[in-house]
């Protein structure tokens, strides 16, 4: 199903996710004047679990959206909530100097946190979404399975003995049809969902404390000022305070955030129903994705589907053929599979960042932006949301944290950024066949 308006635009990506939405949205857009504590700019996670975050605390907020809520890259990803953090060797480089030796446990910490808040937010409000334990995080080589060693070796130390496992090759066809694996590192504390169910149930939680959404109404201008402003074509949102948080989507405020942040396409598909084959292939209904730096990630959707995703494509342009791309990987995988029907296939822009460590920052007094989380949006926008909604109430500490790192800039923004990408990328995929 793809959802348009009755003038025929098209405001959903093809995807599974769309067609099995438990409840589409239809938020008004922004017209005339509206006074607010806290305006936020985008629909996504980020925006989302900040409002809720704040609504929760008793302040009156607004979300402001382009297109619909969840339409980005939060209503199109892979659906895994795991325990990696993309730059989490750049965390703790830099923030030693902020943390000392308090360092360690801040990022183990900071790597559950956001499973902790979207567990209990499925729990408080009802939120159909698909919720499930389980991933295997797999290796392909046998370098692999040293890193495999040491994060099932760490999560020993910190105690979460009952949550991991390490599989060697055997044990990864106990719970997987395929062969392709040397070993994994089971997590039952890692979970997969529906991502866009769990972003428009969030979004009615906050509307259900007060907060106001508005869909379809693009901001073409931030007002800086002792009393900061959003501007729409039909509408203005006065405001305390502004969070901009539109990830890689948005264009504003470009002379200073130009260069920050740049688009790679990922690509994903879903099967046809693949009826009692599925329990076969996945007898545990696991989340999988490999050790590889462009890796392979997929799972079982709740009515039998294989949703497979990869190859992120680092040059900021859409795939021209995404399950001719991703056709080769899912038959390699599980042969089982060959000639499979592909019932959808979509595109999701994820936010890159540099050094891989998530920006928050301040462009004024009283306007703040937060976005970046390199391929780890859903758990790691919940994290940021908290800290965010905890910053705009007035404690700093865990903003001012990552505040404090250094954010790489490519000199002319966009017109470098995705080309540096796909060289670096380049660089480690060729690193990976020596490794």
């Amino acid at each position: 199903m793809t959802v348009r308006t009755s003038n025929g635009r098209v405001e959903r990506a093809p995807s599974y996710y769309t067609a099995t939405l438990d409840r589409e949205t239809d938020y008004p857009t922004l017209q005339g004047q509206v006074s607010v504590d806290v305006a936020i700019i985008g629909g996504g996670f980020t925006g989302v679990a900040t409002a809720l975050e704040l609504a929760e605390r008793g302040l009156k907020v607004a979300i402001v959206e382009t297109h619909k809520i969840g339409w980005g890259a939060s209503g199109r990803n892979g659906g895994q909530v795991t325990g990696s953090l993309s730059g989490d060797a750049a965390m703790r480089k830099q923030m030693r100097d902020t943390l000392g030796e308090e360092v360690d446990d801040f990022i183990w910490h900071l790597r559950w946190r956001g499973h902790q808040i979207i567990k209990s937010r499925v729990e408080k409000y009802a939120i159909a979404c698909d919720l499930k334990h389980g991933h295997l995080h797999a290796a392909m080589k046998p370098s692999h399975m040293g890193e495999l060693q040491a994060s099932y070796d760490e999560a020993l130390r910190r105690g979460m003995g009952d949550d991991v496992t390490l599989l060697d090759a055997a044990g990864v066809r106990d719970h997987l049809a395929s062969d392709i694996y040397l070993g994994a590192l089971k997590n039952t504390r890692n979970l997969h969902l529906h991502p866009l169910n769990l972003c428009l149930g969030e979004a009615r939680a906050a509307e259900s404390l007060g907060a106001l959404v508005f869909e379809r109404s693009e901001v073409l201008d931030i007002v800086h000022g002792p009393r900061p402003a959003v501007i729409t074509a039909q509408g203005r949102i006065d405001a305390q305070q502004v969070l901009l948080a539109g990830d890689v989507y948005h264009k504003l405020e470009r002379k200073r955030m130009n260069g920050m942040i740049f688009p790679a396409m990922g690509g994903i598909v879903t099967t046809a129903p693949l009826g009692d084959l599925a329990r076969e292939l996945n007898p545990q209904d696991l989340a999988v994705y490999d050790c590889r730096f462009v890796l392979d990630y997929y799972r079982m959707t709740a009515d039998g589907r294989l949703l497979f995703g990869g190859g992120a494509n680092y040059s900021g342009r859409d795939s021209r053929d995404i399950a001719a791309e991703l056709r080769p990987c899912i038959e390699r995988t599980f042969p089982q599979l060959k000639g499979v029907a592909i019932d959808f296939q979509w595109s999701c822009a994820m936010g890159i960042v540099m050094n891989r460590i998530p920006q928050l920052g301040k462009l004024s007094h009283n306007v703040w932006y937060c976005q970046g989380y390199s391929g780890h949006g859903i758990a790691t926008s919940h994290i940021m949301g908290e800290i965010m909604a905890s910053a705009l109430t007035g404690t700093l500490e865990q903003f001012d944290t990552f505040a404090a790192c250094r954010q790489i800039k490519v000199p002319l923004g966009d017109v470098f950024g995705n080309p540096m990408l796909a060289a670096g990328m380049w660089y480690y995929q060729m690193l990976e066949k020596l490794r």
